[in-house]
């Protein structure tokens, strides 16, 4: 798609050319209403978006068209059907959106919040299975409560009360769930609706999947690692916005997906209050952007290293502590001997 501007289009056998022959004609060629109508609407959003920066015919159909945006973003989340509205209200309406939306979020330290802290944030979540949404929901949180800013930060797109049922064969062993976890894929956007700006915490696919060795139940971990709250200029000072998709087996050994959960991790595995997790996200939603075909390989790779940062933060850790007990107990030990060096003169 990236050529379309060089794409040729057989001339009619029938009827005169303007040079006088045969030949081809270009895109340009083609009348708009036709791209518009029968060409345009069958793309998907990267490829519109590929598609809009061909050349300056195709990118004043498509950049423009509010519709074909808006058809795009509800393709490709069936959540944001539930809120029209409120992607219309983008500086740019539903191209902006999918815009911000679609690519994977990267940590960036040096980002700066340009607007207050939103008093509510808005989650549109969707999960697929082989391409096909099994569960889509829009939750609203307001981050305005004593009880938000002090708590540890957690969204439950599912209520623990609820479960959705699945045709998903139960993974009963490794290798199935390793295919599960190469079927399964999801999106967790999240939107500031008042200063107009959304960002993607997943990478696609998960990042890690296993098997609870109690319950038995299938743990699908997706996420994206961004830059924490605490200290920009430390390098370690990542935190980790962690999905958390529980599957259990039913009667009939179908799964049921028993939780969607979001939370924060800092790189001590200590999980961040709504107040620190807000100025994380505050931060994030103005960060930027990684590239739309490598977010799945960039997401793993980065939590990968995320993983390898906490633990050689905790190997440190521990070794500090080490070195203080053992002059701790060089402390004593001299204490003692000198108490007992003083009973004995005495």
């Amino acid at each position: 798609m990236k050529h379309l501007n060089r794409t040729t289009v057989p001339r009619p056998t029938s009827g005169p050319t303007e040079d006088g022959g045969g030949g081809a004609i270009t895109f340009a060629d083609v009348y708009p209403d036709i791209l518009a109508a029968h060409i345009l609407t069958r793309l998907d959003g990267p490829t519109l978006a590929a598609t809009s920066c061909a050349s300056a015919q195709l990118h004043s159909l498509s950049a423009q068209d509010h519709h074909l945006w808006a058809a795009a973003c509800l393709s490709a989340w069936p959540s944001t059907a539930a809120i029209p509205r409120l992607l219309s209200t983008f500086p740019g309406g539903p191209r902006s959106f999918f815009s911000l939306s679609y690519p994977l979020l990267l940590p960036n330290p040096a980002a700066a919040a340009t607007s207050p802290p939103p008093p509510e944030l808005i989650s549109a979540v969707d999960i697929y299975h082989k391409g096909a949404a099994i569960f889509s929901k829009v939750q609203e949180t307001e981050t305005l409560s004593a009880w938000f800013l002090c708590s540890p930060f957690r969204i439950d797109a599912l209520d623990p009360k609820n479960f959705i049922s699945t045709t998903i064969r139960h993974p009963d062993d490794g290798s199935s769930c390793t295919q599960l976890g190469a079927e399964m894929t999801l999106s967790w956007v999240l939107i500031d609706p008042v200063s107009r700006r959304a960002a993607n915490l997943s990478c696609h696919k998960p990042v890690a999947v296993q098997r609870h060795w109690l319950s038995g139940e299938v743990l699908l971990r997706f996420g994206t690692v961004v830059s924490g709250c605490r200290n920009k200029k430390r390098r370690d000072d990542l935190v980790h916005c962690s999905i958390l998709v529980t599957g259990g087996a039913s009667e009939s050994g179908d799964m049921q997906i028993r939780e969607v959960s979001l939370k924060v991790e800092d790189m001590d595995g200590m999980q961040l209050t709504g107040k620190e997790s807000l100025a994380v996200f505050h931060r994030a939603l103005d960060g930027k952007r990684g590239k739309k075909k490598t977010r799945e390989e960039e997401g793993k790779r980065r939590y990968r290293e995320f993983l390898e940062m906490k633990r050689e933060r905790r190997e440190r850790k521990l070794k500090a502590e080490g070195t203080l007990d053992a002059l701790c107990v060089a402390f004593g030990v001299s204490i003692s001997v000198a108490f007992l060096g003083l009973f004995l003169l005495g």
